[in-house]
């Protein structure tokens, strides 16, 4: 069995998986905003095989982060419920109409790149300005009632359905965004768990869509899974000791000009 799952392997793949949660580990971005412009850019794999081989890749990694999260008691599980109420139709929605797309011949690869390309250039934008737009919106945020603030929450689950599935960004930095500016008095680590555990049932359901279009590569998948676990771990031991002031705009940068290039 052991050489038959090593066959799978590309370690040039696994090498790049290793970068990505390297960087995961430090800035705490989801994997999506960088792995799957990689692969398209410098691999040269299909957008739609990248996004979706991505999704099953998230919602393996994520499935560990909630658990740890879970077990420190740091989810909120009501906003879990509310994003996924959501998202959950949201994404069934948009893997419906691809499959229609696809089955009346269209390939909708230049649609999953700009949509990409334009959720690259919004998660920069969030992460550069999260501290602003968060302050902008608070005195706003306090003022809606609690049927406004479940309304909201589901319907960012909805947004984040349909961007996630298109192109596997924005459930990391946009969906913490808003739910801080929505959930001001929540702590920001259950925010973040509850971020986590949401983007499980999101990619896996959105990640099994995909696979159900063709566009998950298994060996892809094992080899990324293979680099990336030991570039998390590595990345979170040194992440204290680089500032974030200057790692935030780097990134950000980074997500941007990247963005920029898929566009169009």
């Amino acid at each position: 069995m052991a050489p038959s799952i090593l066959h799978l392997i590309n370690w040039g793949y696994s090498v790049s998986g290793f970068g990505v949660g390297l960087l995961v580990g430090v800035t705490g971005v989801g994997g999506g905003s960088l792995m799957t412009p990689l692969l398209v850019l410098l691999f040269g794999i299909h957008p739609a095989t990248a996004v979706g081989t991505d999704l099953l890749y998230a919602s393996i990694t994520k499935s560990v982060g909630t658990l740890v999260h879970g077990r420190n008691k740091t989810v909120d599980w009501q906003v879990v419920r509310r994003l996924a109420a959501g998202s959950v139709p949201a994404t069934a929605i948009t893997i419906t109409v691809l499959s229609h797309f696809e089955r009346h011949g269209f390939k909708p690869s230049a649609l999953i790149s700009n949509v990409l390309g334009i959720a690259l250039i919004l998660t920069a934008i969030t992460i550069l300005f999260r501290g602003y737009i968060i302050q902008y919106f608070a005195n706003r945020a306090q003022a809606i009632s609690v049927g406004q603030t479940i309304g909201w929450t589901v319907l960012t689950g909805a947004v984040l359905g349909v961007l996630v599935t298109l192109s596997s960004v924005g459930a990391g930095a946009l969906g913490v965004t808003v739910l801080l500016i929505l959930y001001p008095t929540l702590p920001t680590v259950r925010i973040v768990g509850s971020d986590i555990a949401h983007a499980v049932p999101l990619t896996l359901i959105a990640g099994i869509g995909h696979w159900f279009l063709g566009d998950i590569n298994w060996s892809l998948l094992a080899s990324l899974l293979v680099g990336s676990v030991p570039g998390i771990i590595l990345g979170s031991q040194i992440a204290a000791n680089i500032p974030d002031r200057v790692l935030r705009p780097i990134l950000a940068s980074t997500l941007a000009l990247v963005g920029g290039k898929l566009v169009g």
